[in-house]
């Protein structure tokens, strides 16, 4: 390695791995202590990084947990050949990824410090629901409005759900919420 190179890299953990361990230790925190009590000095100290680390690349926890959602749930796996497939798909993703250990809980508390918080729900729709719409629109060829209350219904279940029993919709239910979706589409039309 010559000087240049190494003088060219920065110091410390490639940016990935700060980000890995960040979003591993908030999804551990907020699902050990629940959301309110995961600060951002909490979970630096989980991830073994300064706080200042996580101000540089989230300026807000509630950045870093809309980031974290967003790696935790990764893009869409829009599978099947027909729109009752891809809506099938869907539900069942998303269930899964909202019961997974401090998934639904954080998703649950941004929610909650959104609603009085303008500028964070910018952020939550921008960077987390607009990909999904969009993806969802794209596959389903439906408008934004019949989408966005497609995302809706069912996230707003699973996380009232998760909030009332503090346990994910078990696969019946969710056998139950796809069986109720697709009739709605059917109706109208879909």
């Amino acid at each position: 390695m010559t000087g240049t190179t190494a003088a060219a890299r920065p110091p410390g953990r490639p940016r990935s791995s700060v980000d890995a361990a960040v979003f591993a230790a908030t999804r551990r925190t907020v699902h050990e202590l629940g959301y309110a009590r995961a600060t951002v000095d909490r979970i630096a100290a989980e991830a073994k990084v300064a706080k200042t680390t996580i101000y540089r690349r989230w300026p807000s926890k509630g950045e870093l947990i809309t980031a974290c959602l967003l790696d935790a749930f990764g893009p869409a796996p829009l599978d099947g050949d027909t729109r009752e497939e891809v809506l099938t798909s869907a539900v069942r993703w998303a269930a899964a990824k909202i019961g997974e250990p401090g998934v639904g809980a954080a998703f649950a508390g941004v929610f909650t410090d959104a609603v009085n918080d303008p500028a964070l729900r910018r952020v939550l729709s921008s960077r987390l629901q607009d990909p999904y719409r969009i993806a969802l629109e794209e596959a389903l060829n439906e408008p934004t409005q019949r989408v966005l209350f497609f995302i809706d219904v069912v996230v707003g279940t699973l996380l009232h759900r998760m909030g009332m029993t503090g346990e994910p919709m078990v696969d019946s239910d969710v056998d139950v919420l796809v069986d109720m979706i697709l009739r709605v589409y059917r109706h109208a039309g879909g």
